[in-house]
C-alpha cells in the first residue's frame, strides 16, 4: 500500500502562483510513475502532468509552459509548481502513483482561481 498525501492548494488571483506537493509513505524511488490529475465541478477527472522515475514528462497541452512537474525522491514528494494560473484551473487536484501494478490516489487539494 501507498498513501499518498497532498498540500498547497487554496485560493489565489488569477496569474498567480501556487505549488502542490504529493508526500508518499513509500520511498518515490520504487514509484516509476507518478502524476498530478484534476477534476473541475461538472467535468471528468483529467491528467495535468506526469513524471516517470527516469525523469521524462508530459504535460496536458492546456498547462504546457505554465506547469511543471518534478519530483524529490529524498523527501519522497512530487511536486506541481503552477504558474499564470487562469480561473478554468479551479480544480481539485490529486496525486497519482503506479506502484507494483496498482493505483493509488491521494485525497486531493482544492485549488481556486479567482477572475
Amino acid at each position: 500500500q501507498v498513501q499518498l498525501a497532498e498540500s498547497g492548494g487554496g485560493l489565489v488571483q488569477a496569474g498567480g502562483s501556487l505549488r502542490l506537493s504529493c508526500a508518499a509513505s513509500e520511498s518515490i524511488r520504487s514509484i516509476a510513475n507518478m502524476a498530478w490529475f484534476r477534476r473541475a465541478p461538472g467535468k471528468q477527472r483529467e491528467l495535468v502532468a506526469r513524471i516517470l522515475s527516469g525523469g521524462f514528462t508530459n504535460y496536458a497541452d492546456s498547462v504546457k509552459g505554465r506547469f511543471t512537474i518534478s519530483r524529490d525522491n529524498t523527501k519522497n514528494t512530487v511536486y506541481l509548481q503552477m504558474n499564470s494560473l487562469k480561473p478554468e484551473d479551479t480544480a481539485v487536484y490529486y496525486c497519482n502513483a503506479v506502484w507494483k501494478g496498482n493505483l493509488y490516489w491521494g485525497q486531493g487539494t482544492q485549488v481556486t482561481v479567482s477572475s
